[in-house]
């Protein structure tokens, strides 16, 4: 597949077609690890659908080879059928990987890509971040969302992890810039409102994080949340942000609070404390209770013990959302072992 969006023309297709709820899909293996499982990745994007979900981020930050993510993106492009915008995750080795699973993703049916920073680049300063980005920006046609995060440790040079000043800069050379994750300055709510009133007229600036990206929808006109494991709330995400955008904003507000045990509970497990990462393994345990694939993960992955997988079900129990009756030990199976 080949993209027919060149660059100039992108953050335009962005503004008419990137919208509502984007969430994660996280590969599935096969019952060996040897391989991906296609009919597990095929079942998350039809939940996907179900779900009410508009795109979503097919994640790379787990133990997955290039070639096999790039099958992946295959895969859950011919199950969507262009009904989902597809998301490619830079977050390989180099910059030079990440340029290069650009061009494939792009060819196998991605849109946009959120920009992340490999764990081995220490910049020095606020130059090195932006000529990163810029030239990975400058090697690829697909939208770019830019990612201002704590993980990337940028703060030890300015507090909001990449500076607006600095995003802006970059929307502005580079017309495929489409979106900001504005968390910058987490868990405040600074770097999104900074990011909101400087940049909202140029690109889109998205919360992915439920609490506040609904509460702040209810305050402002936000087209998208992406990106987030979402999916946890089943189709709660897309509705409340569907009541939002339509003025309902007492409806939205209700099912928020309803639904406060879930995102609390979530809460602990994002970001995974101390390891500057997130604990893709609950995300996927979590999606699993909603009716997607679960299924092993490769080593290196953070283990799940009974008392965190309890806590993730009862939170759901207590919100009123829906959760398998499956014994725990299913998910480690998966709903399509292969």
């Amino acid at each position: 597949m080949t993209s027919v969006i060149g660059k100039t023309d992108v953050r335009a297709w962005a503004w008419a077609n990137f919208h509502g709820v984007n969430n994660v899909v996280i590969p599935s293996f096969s019952a060996d690890l040897k391989r991906i499982n296609e009919a597990g990745i095929r079942h998350d994007i039809r939940r996907e659908l179900e779900l009410g979900f508009t795109g979503t981020l097919l994640v790379s930050e787990v133990n997955i080879t290039m070639d096999e993510y790039i099958a992946f993106t295959e895969i859950a492009a011919d199950e969507a059928g262009g009904r989902l915008n597809l998301i490619y995750h830079p977050a390989f080795n180099t910059l030079e990987e990440n340029i290069e699973g650009a061009r494939r993703a792009e060819a196998a049916g991605a849109r946009l890509a959120l920009l992340s920073y490999p764990q081995n680049f220490y910049p020095t300063s606020l130059r090195d971040i932006h000529d990163y980005t810029a030239a990975f920006c400058a090697a690829t046609d697909l939208g770019v969302i830019l990612f201002p995060m704590t993980h990337w440790g940028f703060e030890r040079l300015h507090p909001a992890s990449i500076p607006v000043n600095m995003l802006e800069e970059l929307a502005d050379e580079h017309p495929n810039v489409v979106a900001v994750k504005a968390e910058g300055g987490f868990p405040s709510i600074a770097g999104f409102s900074h990011a909101w009133n400087r940049l909202s007229q140029k690109v889109l600036v998205t919360m992915p994080i439920i609490q506040e990206a609904i509460a702040l929808a209810n305050l402002v006109p936000m087209q998208v949340i992406a990106t987030s494991n979402t999916e946890y709330y089943s189709d709660t995400a897309p509705r409340m942000l569907d009541l939002a955008r339509s003025g309902k904003t007492d409806e939205a507000a209700d099912l928020l609070w309803q639904i406060a045990p879930a995102w609390k509970a979530n809460g602990n497990v994002a970001p995974l404390p101390h390891a500057h990462t997130v604990n893709r393994a609950a995300w996927k345990y979590q999606a699993w209770l909603a009716g997607f694939n679960g299924g092993p993960m490769r080593t290196p992955a953070t283990r799940l013990h009974g008392g965190e997988m309890r806590a993730f079900r009862q939170a759901l129990v207590a919100s009123g959302l829906p959760v398998t009756d499956d014994p725990d030990e299913l998910y480690f199976v998966g709903r399509n072992p292969s």
